[in-house]
């Protein structure tokens, strides 16, 4: 098991609201993470399409396996919290969405700036996309990460 599938496995688990919306985690890589949410009636809205909560919370996934991508096996060592987001509905989203996320930086860059000044600030750019390929949501979260 690769050091990417390890912290895959791990966040399947460990935020319990997105594991309860639906979130599947794809793939970690370094500073890179895919997530998707299959619609079901209790991620629709009233008019049938995925509801902004539910793209939310997957946008926000994504961008946390990024985060935990660029640190690998060191995020267990490091506190990591969303310090804000910004997010734009661009189409009605329906079906099944995959969201990819990537961090601003390299994950050494964040790596080293953690392990010299103790803590790091930075975004993450999410682009959501429909089964089409489309992108249906495009969204930016930003991260602070301290030493735990």
């Amino acid at each position: 098991m690769t050091q990417y599938e390890m912290i895959r496995s791990q966040l399947s688990q460990a935020v319990p609201f997105a594991n309860y919306v639906g979130i599947e985690v794809i793939e970690v890589g370094d500073g890179v993470g895919v997530t998707a949410l299959d619609q079901r009636d209790e991620t629709s809205n009233h008019i049938q399409s995925q509801h902004a909560g539910a793209m939310f919370t997957l946008g926000e996934a994504a961008s946390g396996a990024a985060l935990a991508g660029a640190f690998g096996p060191m995020i267990f060592q490091a506190r990591p919290v969303a310090s804000g987001a910004s997010i734009s509905y661009v189409k009605i989203a329906k079906g099944r969405l995959e969201a990819h996320a990537k961090t601003e930086r390299p994950g050494p860059d964040l790596v080293k700036e953690l392990e010299e000044v103790g803590k790091s600030a930075f975004d993450i750019t999410v682009d959501i996309r429909d089964g089409d390929g489309d992108t249906v949501v495009t969204m930016t979260v930003g991260w602070h990460v301290r030493k735990a």
